[in-house]
């Protein structure tokens, strides 16, 4: 079993920050790209960023230059700093893992249960 929690989502002004963190933990042999999504009421959900186990980074064009990803790999946890924040950034984020478990030595992909992120206008 792995299990991916996410924190720090909330209510905040547009304009304003927010910092998401997600930590993995379980049957985790190898941790390799993490990344975000999010999901509007409506609407499909779509990828934000990921980053690699190497720290390479990829971002969505509509959060170029206002979002930060980054990872710990010491504490198996993924952040993403959201600056600027605007009302179409509300959405429930998700944490996602690629992980290779000790038990298949197979490459999965795992969610989190998501975090609300609203920002008002």
């Amino acid at each position: 079993q792995v299990q991916l929690v996410e924190s720090g989502g909330g209510l905040v002004q547009a304009g304003g920050s927010l910092r998401l963190s997600c930590v993995a933990s379980g049957n985790i042999f190898r941790l390799n790209a993490m990344g975000w999504y999010r999901q509007a009421p409506g609407k499909q959900r779509e990828l934000v960023s990921t980053i690699t186990s190497s720290s390479i980074t990829n971002y969505a064009n509509f959060v170029k230059g206002r979002f930060t990803i980054s990872r710990d790999n010491a504490k198996n946890t993924v952040y993403l700093q959201m600056n600027n924040l605007k009302p179409e950034d509300t959405a429930v984020y998700y944490c996602n893992a690629r992980v290779v478990s000790f038990t298949s030595g197979i490459e999965y992909g795992h969610w989190g249960q998501g975090t609300q992120v609203t920002v008002s206008s």
